[in-house]
């Protein structure tokens, strides 16, 4: 990414809701549990993240919608 130094705010840690992919989608095959590590695929950013999944939902299954927290290990440019 190349912008004017101050006018892009770059993140590690975010809320989103998300909805997965089902293996005929052209996502996953196999539900996922917190602490999940996946790459994250944002514009032209690749870096790998964690999935922290709320208290009450123990797993997501494919075609599951869920909001969730993400930590990725680069801070990475992000808008709302």
């Amino acid at each position: 990414v190349i912008a004017k130094t101050g006018t892009l705010k770059t993140y590690t840690k975010f809320e989103a809701e998300i909805y997965v992919l089902t293996k005929e989608e052209g996502g996953r095959h196999t539900a996922f549990f917190s602490n999940y590590r996946p790459q994250f695929y944002m514009r032209t950013a690749d870096v790998t993240g964690k999935v922290e999944l709320p208290e009450n939902v123990k797993m997501v299954m494919p075609g599951d919608n869920v909001t969730a927290v993400f930590d990725l290990i680069y801070p990475v440019p992000l808008e709302a």
